[in-house]
């Protein structure tokens, strides 16, 4: 069952038409949630996140989009997928509903669709033996500033570059700005270990204001053995790091294994999702 604008139907019935802004210009926004028996993980970052992002994209934000008419909305939705009581993937999108070209219609009203899928894992893993192989993604750039970095419907350079990924046998890759600088991996953001000290894209270059970034610098924020900034990142600096890793919140963490000819090891990865986890219990 898919909740479309707070009715729950059938994926036959809730189709979108071929009118829908976010299907015809990519004029919608989504959040990738994690959901754990009811929890929704970070949920108050998502929900602000989304806010922010209708706010830059200029959508009349509905008076009924509270964080918990939201919240109840996708509880709703799981429990008629009998997901309330397990791990849950959850896929909450708004788009500007229909009318107009570019410029939408005087009328046109934000809508919403949540989806949800069962997730295997409720805590976030590292599995020593798994391999994680990338390369860089260097057919398209991204643009510098805080618009690239909106979890929007346009995921042109993500798509195109997971298919080259896959034909290349390629777990992931690492995508560049315009200025050449590594942004982030395809699929979430990047960290660079060197020594005591991690570095991570600022937003500025165009990364995504990514949800488990967040909790990964808070994190590191509180480690008194180790300095965190946030600042470009070269693909040079790539081969002379520790460690490398991909944080998104459906995965937690991702160690890089291999770059290039770098093999990559992951002691410090290991013991950040320990202290992952121990949040997650406490909140």
């Amino acid at each position: 069952m898919v909740n479309f604008n707070g009715s729950l139907l059938s994926i036959a019935d809730s189709k979108l038409t071929v009118n829908n802004r976010g299907y015809k210009y990519g004029d919608a926004l989504f959040e990738t949630l994690k959901v754990v028996n009811g929890k929704i993980l970070f949920w108050e970052d998502h929900y602000f996140r989304l806010m922010a992002s209708m706010r830059i994209l200029r959508m009349d934000i509905p008076m009924n989009f509270t964080m918990e008419f939201l919240e109840a909305e996708i509880l709703k939705t799981l429990e008629a997928n009998n997901l309330l009581q397990a791990s849950a993937r959850v896929r909450l999108n708004v788009d500007r509903g229909e009318g107009g070209k570019y410029t939408p219609a005087s009328n046109a009203k934000v809508g919403y669709n949540i989806s949800v899928e069962a997730h295997d894992n409720p805590f976030y893993t590292i599995d020593p033996q798994t391999s994680y192989i990338v390369d860089l993604y260097k057919d398209y750039f991204v643009a510098p500033g805080l618009l690239s970095g909106l979890k929007s419907n346009n995921k042109a350079i993500q798509v195109i570059g997971s298919i080259y990924a896959k034909e290349n046998d390629f777990d992931n890759c690492l995508v560049l700005n315009t200025n050449k600088s590594v942004i982030e991996a395809l699929n979430g953001n990047l960290f660079l270990v060197k020594g005591t000290h991690i570095k991570t894209p600022p937003l500025e270059d165009g990364c995504l204001k990514g949800i488990m970034r967040k909790q990964i610098l808070e994190l590191l924020s509180k480690d008194l053995n180790v300095t965190a900034e946030e600042a470009s990142i070269s693909p040079f600096e790539l081969q002379k790091a520790d460690e490398l890793f991909v944080t998104n919140v459906i995965k937690g963490i991702m160690p890089i294994t291999k770059y290039r000819k770098k093999e990559f090891k992951n002691d410090f990865a290991q013991s950040l999702i320990t202290k992952l986890n121990a949040k997650l219990r406490l909140v």
